[in-house]
């Protein structure tokens, strides 16, 4: 399993992606989570506050599981990448990648 693990690690590295292992049973403070997903951490508390991803308080505190930062993370990438594809739909059915017309 360990190996699965670094292995998995591996690739993602070579393909110039940050990879962060985290147990699946840590808490992320609203900071760290906000690294991984790339975003600012008041950004990610608006996410929170609207519902959009879950999180616990500890204390007076926002705490997320990992596994829900990394579900957030995948649906958001998916969303991206459909609305990229609907885009370029768009964008060849309106000849934009036409070539000749203007120099």
């Amino acid at each position: 399993m360990l190996a699965d693990v670094m292995f998995r690690a591996a690739e993602l590295v070579a393909e110039g992606r940050q990879v962060t292992v985290l147990a699946d049973e840590e808490l992320l403070s609203t900071q760290n989570a906000a690294e991984i997903l790339g975003v600012s951490r008041q950004y990610l508390v608006r996410l929170i506050d609207r519902g959009e991803i879950s999180a616990e308080k500890v204390g007076t505190h926002r705490r997320l599981r990992p596994n829900d930062v990394e579900a957030f993370k995948t649906a958001r990438d998916a969303n991206r990448l459909a609305a990229l594809d609907r885009l370029t739909a768009l964008s060849e059915n309106l000849g934009g990648y036409d070539l000749g017309g203007k120099p």
